[in-house]
């Protein structure tokens, strides 16, 4: 194929951001020497999927006669076999066994989840797969890949065997992987995804091709949350700012209703800065409750971003967390013009850790108050 009518076939206008990351996967589709493993590593919820099967487009596209490449993009674009093996995490069957395959020993509903939740990604890319007590990459799927690679097609370029939440590989599968990695079959090209890659063994990482991906920025972050999940533009205004780039941070913040989320946050610095530690307390008390530490966690995250902005405010950075409420920071800042938040925010990052460790809520939430409440006494 023409240098020319590659290039063309080539374009990731659809693909939001990571634009760097554009640039070197075109170089390496242009390439003579393709490497056989990838490790796309990067934030939570930022195309990293997207961008491995839109590669695995590409790479494949690239090899095939012109005639034959719209029946590639088709192929790739459903995630179908044996051009892509795509591997997640799944639940154990009952008596499963080493030698079952990934979902045999699975119920009816589980597979039909599982199909439902491809149909998903396969839909929307940014979508998170989501299957209940799937908590692992099981060894059996890896050796579902092998029996997929084992079979040889002379019309097909290259395969690919692509891993989402690689870091959540057993020990034991990290160790048949390798041996994939360690004498990889001709044409086939592994591409594994994680937010977490020192979860990864050494000798894996050292055999990928590492490619690093970047928070989307606020613009592009909105308008996939529009289009792709179909959220309010108001909505997805509110939460791009304390999203951090990623769909996964947005879409939770959503999930867990994020207007009364902001709502109960800016309704807690203010009882807490005016020492009124009852009030304040009484603002937590629905989600405790419920038990609900997720949505505790979340209003400690917002009370992190409020100080955070506190202190860009002292410094003159216009990128704010609280652009809606801008006013208020100006105020607090006239009234306590001295105060530093570096030790109160350290304090409450760490009650932030204790959340998930069984410590009771009541005394976390506790401690947030007066930690507040004592913010104003430093000046």
């Amino acid at each position: 194929m023409s240098a020319f009518f590659l290039f063309m076939n080539i374009h990731w206008q659809d693909i939001l951001g990571q634009d760097s990351v554009k640039t070197i996967l075109t170089k390496i589709v242009f390439s003579d020497k393709i490497p056989h493993a990838f490790l796309f590593n990067g934030p939570e919820g930022v195309g990293k999927d997207l961008f491995a099967f839109r590669f695995a487009e590409f790479l494949i596209s690239s090899k095939v006669a012109p005639s034959n490449i719209e029946y590639v993009k088709k192929q790739v674009r459903s995630l179908s076999e044996p051009f892509i093996k795509y591997i997640f995490p799944l639940p154990r069957g009952k008596n499963e066994t080493e030698n079952s395959s990934s979902i045999e020993k699975l119920t009816p509903e589980q597979i039909q989840l599982i199909h439902d939740e491809i149909e998903r990604k396969i839909k929307n890319p940014y979508y998170k797969i989501s299957i209940p007590n799937a908590s692992n990459i099981k060894i059996n799927s890896i050796r579902d890949a092998k029996k997929f690679l084992s079979f040889e097609y002379d019309d097909i370029p290259f395969r690919f065997v692509i891993i989402s939440n690689a870091h959540l590989m057993s020990e034991e599968a990290q160790n048949s992987l390798l041996k994939s990695l360690e004498e990889p079959p001709e044409k086939v090209i592994f591409i594994l995804i994680t937010s977490f890659p020192s979860f990864l063994r050494e000798t894996i990482r050292s055999r990928c091709w590492t490619i690093n991906f970047q928070p989307l920025n606020k613009s592009d972050l909105k308008t996939i949350l529009i289009n792709n999940f179909l959220i309010e533009k108001k909505i997805a205004e509110e939460v791009v700012p304390f999203a951090g780039g990623s769909t996964s941070n947005a879409l939770n913040l959503i999930d867990n209703d994020f207007e009364k989320i902001l709502e109960k946050t800016i309704s807690i610095l203010r009882y807490s800065f005016g020492k009124k530690i009852s009030s304040a307390l009484d603002e937590f008390s629905p989600f405790l409750n419920n038990g609900n530490s997720d949505s505790i966690k979340l209003i400690l995250y917002l009370i992190i971003c409020w100080l955070n902005d506190l202190q860009k405010l002292k410094i003159n950075n216009n990128d704010y967390y609280f652009n809606n409420y801008f006013e208020t920071l100006e105020k607090f800042n006239s009234k306590f013009p001295s105060i530093s938040v570096y030790k109160t925010v350290s304090k409450l990052d760490r009650l932030s850790s204790l959340i998930q460790s069984n410590i009771n809520l009541n005394l976390i939430v506790l401690n947030i108050v007066f930690e507040l409440s004592a913010l104003v006494d430093s000046k």
